[in-house]
This record gives structure tokens, C-alpha cells and sequence, in this order.
């Protein structure tokens, strides 16, 4: 029982103590709700940016499940796939996340790149070369610098999910090196790193919604495009792509994200329980979607894609020609930031 100060009534307020205490009384609802302790029911809305067949939206409904069981209904999360509260629109989604107008999203820091251009760090041109590497960052200084700058914008980060390895496909020709991409126009997102990037590799970038890609390729307006083996796979590009690099050249990594002023105005109860069974949700999602990519890349080659692994030689040609890249935005990311993601 939570204890009080002495009130006047001096031995009738202490004997009145002494009596609640010894029927088993418990705090009261006012004092429950200061300590942060009131068992509070939530009704949350959560934002996802594909569709109910991503890994991404299976993880979301581990994540309501699991609430759900574990507090008997009380806390309910509905889940809205394709960015339904926003409009379609990825950038108002984190943006809506941050001002608490979106409880909970799934979002790729790519997106968080609008909030801050220091996410763009995790997505730094051949940063990683395997999910091993990955791995390592993510759970240690660089992961928890990368929450700490979710904090600042609002955001508590329950834990982080993978959209995967981005990769090159086109129709030209088989890229094993630099020179092999010179005056290819290859559609990027929309993001300033990305387009100095591509420039840097000799490429004509251009930018445009992912929705029109698969016509602008079959029509040729475009040679090719990047994005991870989940988006190819399942957006069937290889019907007009036929040359696929696996140069894993940028990470995709994902944030579960809770709005931090609703997180914290949580018991502790409740936010250990968002953390532990986020952490497991995210996890989950990291996992499915690492085991569908070996099967989808099986599936692309035979379905007859061609896909070129470059060497590690080929690698660096690639890692030296974008070098630039990080002369200009170590300054944008922070030094600190930077080499919290390079070592390992």
C-alpha cells in the first residue's frame, strides 16, 4: 500500500491506516493513476506501408495479437495497411507518428530521412556487405544512437525491422562494374543521397512514385530500377527486367514505432509490455522476410532473371566510385553517428 503523509487527525487517521492495512486494502484509482500504475485501456491506430501480405503487416498483427492476449483486450492496435491514414503517403505518416496524430507505424528510416537527414546514414552507399554486419550494428551503438534520434523527433522505437538488401535490375545488361551503368537511366527515390549516388556511378537518375515503375519500364522510358527482392519479387518486374546485380550496395532497415508522448504517458507496466513484445514483433518480421528472400531469389532465376553476383574486387570499383558521397554528408550525419555504423 502506497503511503501517505500525517494528517491532523493525528492517531484516527493513523488507526484508519492501520485497519485498511490489515483488511488487505489497496492503493486507491487516484493514487494508482499518479504512480502510473492504472490499468488503462487503449484504442490505437497503427499505419503499415504495404500492403497485408508484407512480412511488414504480419508483424504488426503479431504485435496486436500478442497486446491483445496478454491484456485480455485491452490494449486493441487497428492496423491500416498501404498508409490508409495517410493518404498513401509514406512522409505524412512519419510525420503523423511524430506529432501523435498516428499512434504506432512501421516505416523505413529511408521515410524518417524527412524528419532528419542523419537516418540516411543507415542506408549509406556499401555500408554492409552481409546480415551478419547488420546485425551487429543494430543491436549495439549504432541502433541505440539511431533511437535516440527517434526520441528527439517524437518517436520511442520498439524495435527495428528489415525491408532488406537493395538491388539493381535493368534491361540492358549484365552491371558487374561501374562502367557497365554509364548513361543508364535508372529510376531511385526520391531522396538527395540517392541521386548523388547514382550520379557519382555515372547513371541518369530520375525519380518518380513506384507505382508508375512497371509501366515506364515495359515501355522503356526508364532502363531499370533499384529496390530490395521482396519489392521486385513481388511487383513482378521481372516480366520487364532481365538482368538482376546482387550488390546489396544499401541497407533498408525498418523502425516499429510508438509516439513517444503516448509511450510515455504509459504505466511502466504497459511500456515494458509494448517493448518486450515490440522487440519480438520486429524481430519476427526480420526473420520471415529473410527466409522469403532466399525463396523469392530462387524463384526469379527460374522464372529465367539473370542474376550477377559481383566480386569482392568488383565491390570496392563500385565502393571507391561513391566515395564522394561520404566526403559530403558526413558533416549532414555526424561524424560519431557515421562511425558508430562503419565499426564493427
Amino acid at each position: 500500500m502506497k503511503k501517505t503523509k500525517r494528517s491532523v487527525f493525528g492517531m484516527i487517521g493513523l488507526s484508519a491506516m492501520l485497519l485498511l492495512g490489515a483488511c488487505g486494502g489497496g492503493a486507491s484509482s487516484e493514487d494508482e493513476a499518479s504512480a502510473g500504475g492504472e490499468a488503462k485501456n487503449y484504442d490505437l491506430k497503427m499505419s503499415v506501408t504495404v500492403a497485408d501480405s508484407s512480412t511488414w503487416y504480419e508483424a504488426a498483427e503479431k504485435l496486436k495479437n500478442d497486446l491483445a492476449e496478454e491484456t485480455d483486450g485491452r490494449i486493441n492496435i487497428e492496423l491500416y495497411a498501404n498508409e490508409q491514414l495517410s493518404g498513401g503517403d509514406s512522409g505524412k505518416a512519419v510525420e503523423g507518428l511524430s506529432k501523435g496524430t498516428i499512434d504506432l507505424t512501421f516505416n523505413s528510416t529511408i521515410i524518417y530521412s524527412i524528419l532528419d537527414d542523419r537516418f540516411g546514414v543507415a542506408s549509406a552507399p556499401f555500408l554492409f556487405s552481409t546480415h551478419d554486419e547488420v546485425d551487429q550494428v543494430f543491436d549495439g551503438e549504432g541502433g541505440k544512437m539511431l533511437k535516440d534520434i527517434l526520441a528527439e523527433k517524437g518517436v520511442h522505437a520498439l524495435g527495428y525491422g528489415e525491408n532488406g538488401f537493395r538491388q539493381l535490375t535493368n534491361s540492358v545488361k549484365e552491371v558487374k562494374g561501374p562502367e557497365d551503368l554509364s548513361g543508364m537511366k535508372l529510376r531511385i527515390p526520391g531522396i538527395t543521397m540517392y541521386t548523388d549516388l547514382f550520379r557519382e556511378l555515372g547513371t541518369d537518375p530520375v525519380t518518380m512514385t513506384f507505382s508508375e515503375v512497371f509501366t515506364s519500364l515495359q515501355q522503356g522510358t526508364i532502363d531499370g530500377q533499384e529496390n530490395p527482392v521482396d519489392v521486385i519479387y513481388s511487383s513482378k518486374l521481372n516480366e520487364v527486367q532481365d538482368y538482376m546485380t546482387m550488390w546489396n550496395y544499401s541497407y533498408d532497415p525498418l523502425v516499429l514505432g510508438i509516439n513517444k508522448k503516448l509511450y510515455d504517458s504509459m504505466s511502466e507496466e504497459d511500456q515494458e509490455l509494448f517493448d518486450r513484445l515490440g522487440k519480438e514483433a520486429a524481430e519476427y518480421q526480420v526473420k520471415i522476410a529473410r527466409e522469403r528472400e532466399a525463396e523469392q531469389i530462387e524463384e526469379l532465376k527460374a522464372a529465367g532473371m539473370k542474376l550477377y553476383e559481383p566480386t569482392e574486387e568488383e565491390i570496392s570499383a563500385f565502393r571507391e566510385t561513391v566515395q564522394p558521397v561520404y566526403e559530403k554528408y558526413e558533416d549532414i550525419w555526424g561524424a560519431d553517428l557515421l562511425k558508430a555504423f562503419q565499426e564493427r
